[in-house]
C-alpha cells in the first residue's frame, strides 16, 4: 500500500508563488474543519433519537459540599496527563472561546472551521439539546408504570416454610407504584434492554475447571499489508570547526571571552524582566560553586562530595538563574546533578516515588536557594520535615554570599566529553514509579550539536522558553544548547503564565526573539487572552517549536493559533512541531520552512484502523477520523525504526503503528540503578518477522507510537503511557480526553483537568474517565454531561467507558506544573480515596466477556442418582445421630411437679445475671411452680380461657417469661412467646407484635404493667389499632389463689406451644410444637451436652423462638441443671457481662448468638489486657456454642477464638448449632465426638450446585465448617430439591430431616394442607429411605464422610450447611448465596461497616453501610462493582450507600434482606447515594 495516499494532494499547481502560501493555509483550514466536534455532535444526535432516559443517581442533599475553586485558577488550568499538556488541544476549542470572547470577531468562525478534525472542544451541543434530555427524564419519572413489582409477602394471609417462595404479585395495570426508586430501576431496565452494539461473539463458556478465556479477535479486523519497514536515517551530523570538545569548555570560552553577553533573563511575577545573567557571571559563579562543593563542605581528608557523586537540585520554577548556576557548577565539579521539583508538603502527589529515585541514586545532598529553603515545610523545632519516602538529606544553599571564591591556582577539570554520566533527568512511568534517565557527557554534547544543526541556531540569537527548564526540551534548548551557541534565553515561568497568559508573546515581540519554545497549552492561553493586546508582532519568529507536537491533537492548536496570529506577522512555515521523550531525547523536529513553500500535508487516519494498530486512510465515517501533522524528520546523525509495541522488538510493516525507536549518540544511556529495565529500553536490537536480529546497532525505545510517512516524515499518534488496550484494541488516552472535552464541557468541568486511564477488571482493561467539576455545575448538568460523554466516546471510538467520575474542583493530585498526576489519580480510584461528587458506572455496556449464562440441563445432574440406582461407587448422602433411647416422659407439666418432689425446695434453677454481673433474681423450682399456679388460676378466672386457647406472652427476657409459660401449660393454654415492642421505636416493632397476635388468634395477652400501659398508649395508637387488642392481663400483682387442678394433656401429640419467628426472607412463620416433640428435643440436648443436675450453663440468647427459647425455658426444667440467663440486650450497656459471668461461675458450657459474639469481638477485641486485669478467665469453658440457623460464620468464630485465647479460651471450644423452622435443633456440637471439621470448596462449582473440594488458598475457594454434630434421634438426607431424589456423598442438595422433635406443622389462619405435606410429611421419590416421612429444612448443604471416628465407632459423617434455599439469588442461570457476595464487598473498603444484597427484576442490588465520612460514599460504587465482577462474574445493577444500622438484622444476628428490599423500593432508606449502573 502506498502511504502517499494518506496525504491529500496539494491543489496548488499553476498558482503564482505569492498566492501559494496563503492558499495553502486556507486549504488546510478548510480541509481540516473541526470534524471531531461535528463527530461528537452527530454521535449525540443519533443517541438522542433513541430517546432513552438514563436514571439519574439519587443523592442526599447534605452530601458532598463542593470545595471552592482555587482563586488563582488560570483561564483554565492544567492538564490531563503527566506533562501539562491537555490544554494543548484547545485550538479551535470553541467552547472556551465562546466563554471568553462573546463578541466573536471574524477569526472565530475561521478558527472553528479551520482547525483540524481533532479539536477537542466544542460548543455545538448547546442548541437546546441539554434541556431535551432532562425533559424526557422528568416525563419518564412521571409516567413510568412498573410491572412485576414483587411485593413483600403478606404474612398475615398464609405463612410458608423457608423453601416455599412467595409468588411475586403484579399490580393491576395502571396502578402507579409510589416510589422514586422503582421508577428509576425501571428506567435502568429500559436502558439495559437496548441491544449492545458489538454482536457478542466473545462469550465463552465458563467450563467447570477453567478460568475465563480472552475473547477471540474479530476475523474482519484490518491487518497490515505493507512490506517490512527499513530503518530511516537522518542527515549526517555536520562537523563545525569551532564546536567545543565538551559543553563545559563552551561555557569557559564564552565566560572568559564574551563575559558581558546576556545568557539568561528571568521575569518577575508580572512578566517584566527582573535580572539578566551574563556569560561572565555564569562562569564565575559556577566556578565558585564547583570549588565550594568539592573543597568546603567536609574536611580535607573527608570531603562530603567526590566527583561522580549524585546531588539533588531543588529549585523553584521561577528561578532559572540559580538553577543554571547550580547545574553548571555541578558539571564543573564533576558531580552529577539530579534536578527535581520543590516539595510543597510532606505528601505531595508522586513525592514518595521521587524519594525512591533519590534513595536509589544514593543522594545525600540537596542544593537549593535561601528563599526556597525558608519556604520548605518545617517541623515545630524549625527543622525541614522528613518527606515521605525520602532519604535523609543535607541541604546546601547556593546563593553567592555563601560560596567561597576559588584560589587563582584552582582550575576545574574539563576533559573531552566521554560516556561518563553528566546529569540524571527524572521520568514518571505510567504506573507512577519514578526512574532516573542517565545522560552521558557525550550524549549531552551530541544532542546540543544535533539541535543546533536542526534548528540552525546562530550565536547571539534570542529564544523565549515557556517550558520547565529542569527537564526535557526546556533544559535541552534553554540551558544546554543555549550555552553551546551563546544564545540569550528569556525564561517565562509557569506562575507568570497563570496570571498573564500572553506574556510569552509579549516577550517575543519586545526582544524580537527568533525562536520560542512552547506547548499547545501556551498557544491556547495566548489565544484566550489575545484581546488584551492587539499590537504585538511575531514577525521575528523563525521557529515556533511546539514541543508536544507528538500529541495527535496539537494540530488543531497550531492551526487555530496560526489563523489568529498570521495577521500579527506569524509565518506559517515557522510552526515547528517536534517529538521528544526522556529516554531518546529529541526524536524528530520539523525544520524551519522556506517562505512560500507548500506546508507539509497531514494524514487523515481511520480511528478504527488505529485501534488495531494499522494505518488506513479514513474513508468510511468522517466521525471517526483522526488528523495528525508530522513532527518533521529524524534528527541529524540519528536512525529510526518502528517496532511492535508489545512482545519482542519486531520491525513493523510500513502501514503499521508501532513504538518509535532511535539509534544515535544522542539519548539516555540507562535508568540509573535499574539494569533489567535498562536493557529492555536502551539496548533494543530490532528483529525481523522470523525473529532474527536486524543489524547489531542498539536502539532506544522512545515510548512514542507512530509511523514514518512519505518523504521520511515522522508522524506520532500517541504515547505508550497513554495506551489503553481494551478487548485487543488500542485506544489513546489523549484522544478520549479530546472527545470528552468536545461535549459542551464548559459549564460542567474544567477543560484541562481530565484524567483517562484503564484499570484491569475481569480479564480485560476498562476505561475510567475522571474530571474536576466546576463548583457551580448543577446535578442535572453534570449528569447530562456524563451521559453525553459516554455516548460520544461509544460512537467515535467504539469503546465503552467503564466509569466516569467527577470530583470537586482542585482535588485531583497535580504534577508540579499543574498537570493531572494520572498514576496517583488511578491509585486513589483503586484505593477508594478519590472522593467523587458524581459517578456513572457502565459495566453493562462495557463488560462483554462474561461467561455464557448457564442453561440448566433437564434430567439427571452430574454424578447424581440415576433411575433409582446410585452412580457406581457413590454412597447416598445421609447421616444420623446416635440412638435417642427411651424418651422418659412426654409430659412437661409432670416434669415440673417431679422436681418439686425430688429436689429440696431451695434448689435454684434460674439465676438471671444483669447489670454489672450481679444476680438480679433467682427462682427455685418451688417458686416457679407456685407462681405458675397463680398465673394459671388468673387465666381461668380473669381471662375465662379454655384448654387449647392461645395466649401471647409479652415479657422482657427473664424469669417472669418462664413462669408465664408454665402457667399457660398448667391451665391447658397454648403459650406464644413474643418479643415485646421497643418503646423508642414503636412504629417499627409494634406491627410485628400485632401481626403475631392476629395470626395466632390469641385469646389473651399476658404481660407486665409497664408493657400493658405501652400497648394502650397514644404512641401505640399511632402505629396500630389499640382498640382491637384481646384481653390484656398483667401478672405483676397476682392473687394468692391456688389452682384447683393442673391440666394434663390427653395425648403426647397435643400442642405444647407455638413458635413464631420472622425468617430472613421476611416471612412470619409459626410452627406447632407438641409435648412429644418437646420431650424428644430436651432429651436429645441432654444426651448431646451431658446436662446433669450438677451442671451449670450460661445462656446469652433471646428467649422468644427456636433453640434460644428451648434452652431458656425448657431444658433446665427437663434436665434439672442450673441455667444462668443473660439477656443479650444487657451487653449493650455492659460488654463484659457475659464473659465475666462465665468466668465468675466457672461455667463449662455456654450458649450465645452471632450478634453477641460479634459485639464482644468488636467491642472487647482491643481490651484483652483489661479483661485480664478484671480477672476474667475462660479456661473453664469446654463448649461455647453459637445458636444459629445459617451457614457457620467461620471468620467470626475464628476471630473470637483467637482474640480470647489470651484469657484461656480453648481453640476447640467454639462451635455452632444448626436448626431451621421445621426442626429447631438438627446439629449441636456437644461434649463428646470429634472436633468440627472444615473444608475448602470451589465457589464456581457451588454456583452450579456442585461441590468440589479444593486446597486451602485455591482461587475462588470458600471455607466451610461443619455445623456441629447431628443430635441423637435425628436423621438427615441430602435431596435434589427439584426431583426429590437422594443425592450422593459430597453433592449439594436440600437438607431433609427426620426426628422425634420435628415440629408438627405450620400454624396459619387457614391451614394450607399442600404446604404442610410438602414441608413436614414428604417422601423421597425413590430409594431405600422412600418410606420415611421427612421434613424439608429449606437449606442447601452436603454430607461428607470424614476419616474421623464417631462415638459409635463408625466413620463420622459431617454435615455442612451452605445457605438457605429461598435466600439464594438465581442470576445468569447460576445459584448465588448472598453471604458470599457480601463477604467480597465488605473486604473492599475500610469504611464499609455492613453490606447486604438482593435482586429485583433480575438486577443485583448491593446495599452498603458507610461508617466513614459521607465524602467516601461514591468511592464505594466502583470498588463494589469491581469486586463483584471479579469474584462472582456478576454485574451489579444498583449500589445503595446508607448510614450504619440501616440494614435490618434480627435477634439471631441474621440480615433481613427482604425487609431491606421492600424499604428500598418504597423509598424509605434515606440513602446517602444510589448509583444505577448502566
Amino acid at each position: 500500500m502506498n502511504l502517499a495516499s494518506l496525504l491529500p494532494p496539494p491543489p496548488t499547481m499553476g498558482l503564482k508563488p505569492p498566492l501559494l502560501a496563503c492558499f495553502a493555509v486556507r486549504y488546510c483550514n478548510f480541509h481540516f474543519a473541526d470534524i471531531h466536534t461535528e463527530a461528537v455532535q452527530a454521535a449525540l444526535a443519533k443517541h438522542k433519537e433513541q430517546k432513552m432516559a438514563l436514571p439519574m443517581p439519587t443523592k442526599r442533599r447534605s452530601t458532598f459540599v463542593q470545595s471552592p475553586a482555587d482563586a488563582c485558577t488560570p483561564p483554565d488550568t492544567s492538564s490531563a496527563s503527566e506533562d501539562e499538556g491537555s490544554l494543548r488541544r484547545q485550538a479551535a476549542l470553541s467552547a472556551a472561546l465562546h466563554q471568553s470572547l462573546q463578541n466573536a470577531e471574524s477569526w472565530i468562525n475561521r478558527s472553528i472551521q479551520g482547525s483540524s478534525t481533532s479539536s477537542s472542544a466544542s460548543s455545538t451541543l448547546s442548541h437546546g439539546e441539554g434541556k431535551g434530555t432532562s425533559g424526557s427524564l422528568a416525563d419518564v419519572f412521571a409516567n413510568t408504570r412498573i410491572e412485576n413489582f414483587s411485593v413483600p409477602p403478606d404474612v398475615t394471609a398464609t405463612t410458608s416454610s423457608s423453601s416455599a417462595r412467595p409468588a411475586p404479585k403484579s399490580f393491576p395495570p395502571g396502578v402507579p407504584v409510589s416510589s422514586r426508586v422503582s421508577t428509576k430501576i425501571q428506567q435502568l431496565l429500559n436502558t439495559l434492554k437496548r441491544p449492545k452494539r458489538p454482536p457478542l461473539k466473545e462469550f465463552f463458556v465458563d467450563d467447570f475447571e477453567e478460568i475465563v478465556e480472552v475473547p477471540q479477535p474479530d476475523p474482519n479486523q484490518p491487518k497490515p499489508e505493507g512490506r517490512q519497514m527499513t530503518p530511516v536515517k537522518g542527515e549526517p551530523l555536520g562537523v563545525v570547526c569551532n564546536w567545543p570538545p565538551a559543553l563545559e569548555a563552551a561555557l569557559q570560552r564564552w565566560g572568559t571571552t564574551q563575559a558581558k553577553c546576556p545568557c539568561l533573563t528571568a521575569l518577575d511575577v508580572t512578566g517584566k524582566p527582573v535580572y539578566t545573567l551574563t556569560y561572565g557571571k555564569l562562569w564565575s559563579r559556577s566556578l565558585k560553586l564547583a570549588y565550594t562543593l568539592l573543597n568546603k563542605l567536609g574536611t580535607k581528608n573527608e570531603p562530603v562530595l567526590k566527583p561522580g557523586d549524585r546531588v539533588a537540585l531543588v529549585y523553584p520554577n521561577n528561578d532559572p538563574v540559580m538553577f543554571m548556576v547550580a547545574f553548571y557548577g555541578c558539571l564543573l565539579a564533576e558531580v552529577i546533578p539530579v534536578p527535581i521539583e520543590v516539595p510543597l508538603t510532606r505528601k505531595d502527589a508522586g513525592g514518595q516515588q521521587i524519594g525512591f529515585l533519590l534513595g536509589s541514586c544514593g543522594i545525600a545532598l540537596a542544593l537549593t536557594t535561601e528563599v526556597c529553603l525558608k519556604g520548605l515545610p518545617k517541623t515545630q523545632n524549625g527543622e525541614i520535615v522528613q518527606f515521605k519516602g525520602w532519604p535523609r538529606l543535607k541541604w546546601v544553599v547556593t546563593d553567592s554570599k555563601y560560596l567561597s571564591k576559588s584560589p587563582k591556582d584552582w582550575q576545574p577539570n574539563i576533559s573531552a566529553a566521554g560516556t561518563e554520566p553528566a546529569y540524571i533527568e527524572y521520568k514518571t512511568s505510567k504506573e507512577g514509579s519514578v526512574m532516573g534517565v542517565t545522560v552521558s557527557r557525550v550524549a549531552m554534547l551530541s544532542h546540543c550539536q544535533a539541535l543546533s544543526q536542526a534548528c540552525n541556531y546562530s550565536e547571539g540569537e534570542t529564544i523565549v522558553n515557556v517550558l520547565d527548564f529542569k527537564k526535557d526540551a526546556g533544559l535541552w534548548h534553554g540551558i544546554l544548547t543555549n550555552v553551546m551557541n551563546k544564545l540569550h534565553t528569556i525564561s517565562v515561568p509557569y506562575s507568570v503564565m497563570k496570571t498573564c497568559p500572553l506574556s510569552w508573546v509579549q516577550r517575543v515581540h519586545a526582544h524580537k526573539a527568533k525562536v520560542a519554545l512552547v506547548k499547545c497549552r501556551d498557544l491556547h492561553w495566548a489565544m484566550m487572552a489575545h484581546r488584551d493586546q492587539r499590537d504585538v508582532s511575531l514577525s521575528s519568529l523563525r521557529m515556533l517549536i511546539v514541543t508536544d507536537g507528538a500529541n495527535p491533537w496539537s494540530v488543531s492548536s497550531c492551526d487555530a493559533f496560526l489563523s489568529l496570529f498570521q495577521s500579527h506577522g506569524l509565518k506559517p512555515e515557522a510552526i515547528c512541531p517536534c517529538a521528544t521523550s526522556p529516554e531518546a531525547m529529541t526524536i524528530a523536529i520539523r525544520r524551519p520552512g522556506v517562505p512560500g513553500a507548500p506546508l507539509p500535508g497531514r494524514a487523515i487516519l481511520s480511528m478504527n484502523g488505529l485501534s488495531f494498530g494499522v494505518i488506513r486512510v479514513n474513508t468510511e465515517d468522517k466521525n471517526s477520523a483522526l488528523t495528525v501533522q508530522d513532527v518533521g524528520h529524524v534528527m541529524p546523525g540519528g536512525m529510526m525504526c518502528i517496532v511492535k509495541p508489545d512482545g519482542p522488538p519486531q520491525l513493523c510493516k510500513t502501514d503499521e503503528i508501532g513504538e518509535i525507536c532511535v539509534s544515535s549518540r544522542v539519548g539516555g544511556m540507562m535508568y540509573y540503578g535499574l539494569a533489567g529495565v535498562t536493557k529492555n529500553t536502551f539496548e533494543v536490537i530490532p528483529v525481523n518477522s522470523a525473529g532474527s536480529p536486524v543489524g547489531d546497532v542498539p536502539f532506544v525505545r522512545s515510548g512514542l507510537l507512530g509511523f514514518v510517512g512519505p518523504g521520511s516524515l515522522v508522524f506520532v499518534v500517541g504515547k505508550m503511557d497513554g495506551l489503553l488496550t481494551v478487548s485487543g484494541r488500542r485506544h489513546n488516552a489523549d484522544d478520549i480526553v479530546a472527545t470528552g472535552l468536545a461535549v459542551e464541557s464548559i459549564k460542567t468541568v474544567y477543560r484541562g483537568r481530565i484524567a483517562v486511564f484503564s484499570v484491569s477488571v475481569f480479564y480485560d482493561e476498562r476505561i475510567v474517565v475522571v474530571a474536576e467539576q466546576r463548583p457551580d455545575a448543577s446535578e442535572e448538568d453534570s449528569f447530562q454531561w456524563m451521559s453525553r460523554v459516554l455516548q460520544a466516546i461509544d460512537s467515535i471510538h467504539q469503546v465503552g467507558v467503564y466509569c466516569l467520575a467527577l470530583v470537586p474542583a482542585n482535588t485531583l493530585p497535580k504534577t508540579p506544573l499543574g498537570g493531572i498526576h494520572i498514576s496517583q489519580t488511578k491509585q486513589h480510584f483503586l484505593e477508594g480515596s478519590l472522593h467523587p461528587c458524581n459517578i456513572l458506572m457502565c459495566p453493562h455496556t462495557c463488560v462483554t466477556n462474561l461467561p455464557k449464562p448457564r442453561q440448566k440441563q433437564p434430567g439427571v445432574g452430574p454424578a447424581s442418582v440415576m433411575v433409582g440406582n446410585l452412580v457406581a461407587g457413590k454412597r447416598i448422602a445421609q447421616a444420623s445421630g446416635r440412638d435417642l433411647g427411651q424418651i422418659e416422659d412426654n409430659d412437661l407439666v409432670k416434669k415440673v411437679n417431679q422436681y418439686l418432689l425430688q429436689l429440696e425446695n431451695g434448689k435454684r434453677i434460674y439465676p438471671t445475671a444483669e447489670c454489672e454481673g450481679t444476680t438480679v433474681c433467682t427462682a427455685t423450682c418451688l417458686q416457679l411452680h407456685k407462681k405458675a399456679e397463680r398465673i394459671a388460676s388468673i387465666l381461668c378466672d380473669k381471662g375465662h380461657l379454655n384448654a387449647g386457647d392461645n395466649v401471647v406472652l409479652l415479657y422482657p427476657p427473664g424469669i417472669e417469661l418462664i413462669t408465664a409459660f408454665y402457667g399457660c401449660l398448667y391451665a391447658g393454654c397454648i403459650p406464644v412467646t413474643v418479643r415485646p415492642p421497643h418503646a423508642q421505636s414503636l412504629t417499627a416493632t409494634l406491627p410485628t407484635v400485632r401481626m403475631i397476635v392476629e395470626v395466632s388468634k390469641a385469646a389473651c395477652i399476658l404481660t407486665t404493667q409497664t408493657l400493658m400501659r405501652l400497648l394502650k398508649s397514644r404512641e401505640a395508637a399511632a402505629a396500630v389499632d389499640v382498640k382491637t387488642w384481646p384481653t390484656i392481663i398483667d401478672t405483676d400483682d397476682l392473687p394468692r389463689k391456688r389452682l384447683s387442678q393442673v391440666y394434663k394433656p390427653p395425648t403426647p401429640e397435643m400442642l405444647a406451644y407455638l413458635d413464631f419467628s420472622v425468617s430472613t426472607t421476611g416471612m412470619l412463620t409459626g410452627v406447632k410444637m407438641s409435648h412429644a416433640a418437646v420431650s424428644g428435643l430436651c432429651r436429645a440436648i441432654k444426651l448431646q451436652c451431658e446436662l446433669y443436675s450438677s451442671r451449670q450453663i450460661a445462656i446469652c440468647l433471646d428467649p422468644y423462638c427456636g433453640l434460644g427459647f428451648v434452652l431458656w425455658c425448657l431444658c433446665s426444667v427437663y434436665s434439672g441443671h442450673q441455667s444462668i440467663l443473660i439477656p443479650p440486650m444487657e451487653l449493650e450497656s455492659n460488654l463484659f457481662l457475659w464473659l465475666s459471668t462465665v468466668s465468675q461461675y466457672k461455667i463449662r458450657d455456654t450458649f450465645c448468638s452471632y450478634s453477641v459474639m460479634e459485639l464482644c469481638t468488636k467491642g472487647l477485641g482491643n481490651q484483652v489486657e483489661m479483661l485480664k486485669a478484671r480477672g476474667i478467665n475462660l479456661s473453664c469453658v469446654r463448649t461455647c456454642v453459637v445458636v444459629a440457623e445459617e451457614r457457620p460464620r467461620v471468620s467470626l468464630t475464628h476471630s473470637f477464638s483467637k482474640l480470647f485465647k489470651d484469657i484461656g479460651l480453648s481453640s476447640r471450644a467454639v462451635s455452632t448449632t444448626f436448626g431451621s423452622r421445621v426442626n429447631v435443633a438438627i446439629c449441636l456440637q456437644g461434649t463428646s465426638g470429634p472436633d468440627p471439621t472444615t473444608v475448602y470448596v470451589d465457589l464456581k462449582s457451588l454456583r452450579h450446585d456442585r461441590v468440589r473440594l479444593v486446597e486451602r488458598g485455591a482461587p475462588q475457594s470458600l471455607l466451610l465448617s461443619e455445623s456441629g454434630k447431628i443430635l441423637p434421634g435425628v436423621k438427615v438426607v441430602i435431596v435434589n430439591p427439584e426431583t426429590k431424589g437422594p443425592l450422593g456423598d459430597s453433592h449439594l442438595g436440600e437438607i431433609w430431616v427426620n426426628s422425634p422433635h420435628t415440629a408438627s406443622g405450620y400454624y396459619t389462619i387457614y391451614d394450607n394442607e399442600t404446604l404442610q405435606a410438602d414441608h413436614f410429611n414428604t417422601r423421597l421419590s425413590f430409594g431405600d429411605a422412600a418410606q420415611t416421612l421427612w421434613a424439608r429444612t429449606g437449606y442447601l448443604g452436603f454430607v461428607r464422610r470424614t476419616e474421623l471416628t464417631a462415638a459409635s465407632g463408625e466413620r463420622h459423617d459431617a454435615l455442612y450447611v451452605v445457605g438457605a434455599l429461598d435466600e439464594t439469588l438465581e442470576l445468569r442461570g447460576l445459584r448465588y448465596h448472598p453471604i458470599d457476595i457480601e463477604t467480597s464487598v465488605s473486604r473492599t473498603h475500610r469504611s464499609i461497616a455492613e453490606c447486604a444484597v438482593f435482586t429485583w427484576t433480575n438486577l443485583l442490588v448491593v446495599v452498603v453501610e458507610l461508617c466513614g465520612c459521607e465524602q467516601e460514599a461514591l468511592d464505594l460504587v466502583p470498588l463494589v462493582t469491581n469486586v463483584v465482577l471479579e469474584e462472582h462474574y456478576l454485574i451489579v445493577g444498583v449500589v445503595v450507600v446508607v448510614d450504619p444500622g440501616v440494614i435490618p438484622i434480627n435477634s439471631r444476628g441474621e440480615k433481613q434482606r427482604m425487609h431491606l428490599r421492600d424499604s428500598f423500593l418504597a423509598d424509605q432508606l434515606d440513602p446517602i447515594y444510589v448509583a444505577y449502573n448502566m
